[in-house]
């Protein structure tokens, strides 16, 4: 086994930057006997009242033994964590096992400046977890009446908490188990706090540019000068040691000559001043820092070492930090209208959202967006990503009513499970459109530190798709894509109308669109637009109402050649009046253009003379009263319009579909199957992995209500006969060789055999085929209805944690890869979706005149074993090979499972930074 918290060591994986309340951040961590003198300061820095609540009466000072009790801990029956922002402590909370060894008794002290921003309820997440870890299933606590903020941050956390008043003090008792509640409160918790670190970044009260200069062409220069012509309102400054004035203002040498609080420090400084730099701002209180600077990248381990110093700095003194080697940031919120960033201009604003990590994509997005314009609200670049990430960034989007839609470029994944659960909490209201190359998880772009996967491939796809994830290959396609949502209504379904003033070209796009899943329920080709404007466009008005009037057209797409009197924008501020007035959305592409002065891709046509390129109806982005038209999307390629359309359909069935809940199915323990796993992997050392015995296996799976098909070894004729009689006639006979156990074809099964005498003979001639294969084992099993054969399997991956992978046995998996995949905890719906996922899947539902089988049971079987895998990552590996499912039921009938030391999933149950 691994050295275990209680054995002495220092338990380290129980550190942890967090997020507060107001979007700060600290460092938490187990208490350790250095920290003495630290909580004797803490102490008599409380104010009587504090002192008097924490311990029923007052003391000015801690005793020694006091220190020594408080500071020296087993961190196994008595666990203390502190909470710290620089050298200082700012709260601690402390558990201490009771007689009864399920049940601990908590208590915590918050220093006074620091109450209220959330320091209690983090201190009981990490100390439930850590009694969790050590078998505590219980904790109580006395407090006295008048503490109601304490009372609160149990009554608050979600826990089913019972009290009774006794003796001038209350008195609670809690199950620390995590409930749907429990969690549910922690997810709101966290969301607030990390919406609210990220609202701070881009909309400071101040900003400083660090390493600004006046030299021309410059990162610093350039910074400064976007900063101060986007019209920032609040307080710029300069910081530079060579300069007395820069941009038209004094200069100071350094931040500690600033008069004023700086809230966001814009770094661009040589890679190595960056980290002095950093001591400078932590000095000076500042809140957020984008690191601009390159070099970590390029200086291999060196460079990873001092970015994760320089973040470890940062968080450990209440900052957040972009970057290193970030583009920046931009805000066109016309209250902020910061344009923090290599832009050269502040991007016109409208609802679309958009993060990127390395500086060259962040490039790419901004001239794709420009290109096509279209109004963004936020953007932010992310460079390493050693800290803001992608997850931050959605957790702001989805409060952010100047954003509709948000769009992200990924290179690395550092915590997929929280990205799965946000993702999918934010796609339920605005959609989320995610590039991603085809190795991303596999490897590592340069200064990017997080794991890899070794999860098999299109799992992460996969575990997008569940979550609602519009996933495109290229940032092109993010646009096309972006183009229709950020601003166009969702399409209610798959009905299409194809317009053009040319039938072959209308016929064209209407076969793409329908291998595209979109059913097209007209071709109108009959629109005359050289007819001029006085007659061509009336008619293209009312032919494009008739069509959207219709219950069975969604959307609409015009491809359109070049016509004689018309332009691009004649035709799309008709497009644009039709798509408003129907609510329906309507894509135009433009082919056949060849004079590169007329424009015909990104939102053209609509809008109300403010501006905007994509309205969003937001009242801050605009003083018109009028209601804008929405431009239409336009594209010069009708394959793109319409791939992009078929995107959004997706998008818009998955949200209009009911998710189903995360609900743990009858007849499951996973308390019992954790103490079985704690039992069996105490004789595992390091990565070793264990394999089950088939009592083992049938016990653990037995927890979680799954059953195996029974099976029994044997050495002779005489003990097979026996484990027949006991198992029940008819058996099959088969090796317990992996390679041949399933397989008829090389004799390694034998099957409905009736009676002793055929089991002899049977047991005769298989040894006999197999003799070439060596001497394998045999066993009998009882025999299975018959049915379709299926193939479950989970493992524990280090990057997605739980993947659950299904197909059906045989060449569809072993020759063709058809599986599908999914990350759990799964929905009913994600678990439908699962079992049909396979291309051999229609197998299942009746194929060549054989009957469907019981698909439910798979569904029942899937939802069993996700959430088997999704509570023990000491589980590595589960394959159940093969599943028979008949018309009534599935059987198991061979089960493999193998357990190890797991390692600590990047998402949990309690509250903790990346890194």
């Amino acid at each position: 086994m691994v050295d275990q918290p209680g054995d002495g060591i220092y338990p380290e994986h129980w550190e942890a930057d967090v997020v507060l309340r107001d979007g700060g951040t600290a460092h938490l961590r187990p208490i350790h006997p250095t920290d003495s003198e630290a909580v004797q300061t803490f102490h008599t820095g409380q104010s009587q009242n504090s002192i008097y609540m924490r311990f029923f009466a007052f003391k000015a000072r801690l005793s020694s033994k006091e220190l020594r009790r408080f500071t020296e801990v087993d961190y196994k029956d008595r666990v203390a964590f502190v909470i710290t922002i620089g050298s200082e402590i700012i709260g601690i909370g402390r558990y201490d096992r009771l007689e009864d060894p399920a049940e601990a008794e908590v208590a915590f002290n918050i220093a006074d400046a620091h109450q209220g921003r959330g320091l209690g309820s983090i201190l009981l997440e990490h100390l439930a977890a850590a009694a969790h870890e050590n078998g505590i299933r219980r904790f109580s606590a006395e407090v006295l009446p008048e503490n109601r903020k304490m009372l609160m941050v149990f009554s608050d956390a979600g826990y089913d908490v019972r009290r009774h008043f006794d003796d001038g003090v209350v008195s609670l008792e809690f199950n620390i188990d995590p409930t749907e509640k429990s969690r549910a409160v922690m997810e709101s918790r966290e969301h607030r706090a990390e919406a609210r670190s990220v609202r701070d970044l881009l909309a400071p009260s101040s900003v400083a540019v660090i390493g600004a200069s006046r030299k021309w062409g410059t990162v610093g220069y350039q910074l400064l000068e976007h900063i101060i012509e986007g019209g920032f309102p609040g307080p710029v400054y300069a910081i530079n040691p060579e300069a007395l004035e820069l941009a038209g203002m004094l200069s100071f040498a350094s931040l500690a000559d600033v008069p004023d609080p700086v809230q966001l420090a814009i770094i661009a400084v040589p890679y190595e001043e960056v980290d002095s730099v950093a001591d400078d701002c932590a000095a000076a209180g500042v809140k957020g820092m984008v690191v601009a600077s390159a070099g970590f990248a390029d200086d291999g381990e060196r460079g990873l070492a001092r970015q994760r110093e320089l973040v470890r700095k940062a968080r450990a003194n209440g900052m957040r930090v972009i970057g290193p080697a970030s583009l920046g940031i931009v805000n066109t919120h016309p209250d902020v209208s910061l344009n923090a960033s290599m832009a050269p201009a502040l991007p016109r604003r409208g609802g679309l959202g958009l993060f990127s990590q390395s500086a060259a994509i962040g490039v790419s997005l901004y001239a794709a967006s420009s290109r096509r314009r279209m109004g963004i609200s936020t953007f932010l670049s992310a460079g390493n990503r050693a800290d803001v990430s992608g997850n931050d960034m959605m957790q702001f989007w989805e409060d952010d009513a100047g954003t509709a839609a948000v769009g992200l470029y990924l290179e690395s994944i550092g915590n997929p499970r929280k990205f799965s659960r946000l993702a999918r909490r934010l796609a339920r209201i605005k959609p989320v459109i995610v590039a991603k190359s085809e190795t991303m998880g596999l490897r590592l772009p340069p200064g990017h530190a997080v794991r890899t996967t070794q999860a098999p491939a299109g799992a992460l796809d996969a575990m997008m798709r569940q979550s609602g994830v519009i996933r495109v290959e290229t940032i092109e396609q993010l646009m096309d894509v972006a183009q229709i949502v950020s601003g166009q209504p969702l399409p209610a379904g798959p009905g299409v109308a194809v317009f053009s003033n040319s039938l072959a070209l209308g016929k064209v796009v209407a076969d793409s669109a329908s291998s595209q899943g979109l059913t097209v329920e007209r071709i109108i080709a009959d629109v005359n637009l050289d007819a001029g404007m006085s007659l061509a466009l009336p008619a293209l008005r009312r032919s494009l109402q008739e069509a959207l009037a219709s219950e069975q057209v969604h959307a609409v797409v015009a491809a359109l050649l070049p016509a004689r009197g018309l332009t691009v924008e004649n035709i799309a501020e008709v497009l644009a009046e039709c798509s408003a007035g129907a609510g329906k959305p309507v894509v135009a592409a433009f082919t056949g253009i060849l004079d590169p002065s007329v424009y015909v891709e990104g939102m053209v046509g609509g809008g109300t003379g403010t501006g905007d390129a994509a309205a969003t109806g937001d009242a801050s982005g605009t003083a018109e009263s009028t209601e804008p038209i929405q431009a239409v999307p336009c594209f010069s390629n009708a394959g793109a319009a319409v791939a992009a359309l078929a995107a959004v359909v997706r998008y818009s069935e998955w949200v209009a579909r009911d998710q189903g809940h995360f609900v743990e199915p009858d007849g499951c323990d996973p308390e019992a199957a954790r103490l079985q796993l704690e039992v069996l992997l105490r004789d595992v050392q390091g990565e070793q992995l264990k394999k089950l015995d088939p009592d083992a296996v049938a016990t653990l799976l037995g927890h979680y209500g799954i059953e195996v098909l029974p099976s029994a070894g044997f050495d002779t004729p005489e003990q097979a006969v026996e484990a027949a009689n006991t198992l029940g006639w008819p058996v099959a006979l088969k090796t317990t060789e992996p390679a041949l156990r399933h397989r008829l074809d090389l004799g390694g099964v034998r099957l409905d055999i009736q009676d002793q005498e055929s089991l002899r003979l049977n047991i005769q001639q298989m040894r006999r085929a197999l003799s070439a294969y060596g001497s394998p084992g045999l066993e009998v099993q009882s025999m299975a209805p018959v049915g379709q054969a299926c193939t479950f399997r989970a493992i524990e991956d280090p990057l997605l944690g739980p993947v659950i992978s299904f197909g059906l046995a045989g060449d569809a998996v072993n020759l063709l890869d058809d599986w599908a995949h999914r990350v759990p905890p799964l929905s009913a719906a994600d678990v439908k979706d699962f079992i049909r996922g396979p291309r051999a899947a229609r197998k299942l539902f009746g194929y060549q005149g054989l009957p469907a089988v019981d698909v439910a049971a798979l569904e029942e079987l899937a939802g069993r074993l996700a959430w088997l895998k999704d509570n023990h990552p000491e589980i590595a590996l589960v394959e159940f090979n093969p599943v028979l499912c008949g018309p009534q039921g599935a059987s198991i009938l061979a089960a493999d499972i193998r357990i190890g030391n797991a390692a600590h999933r990047t998402d949990s149950a309690r509250r903790a930074m990346l890194g």
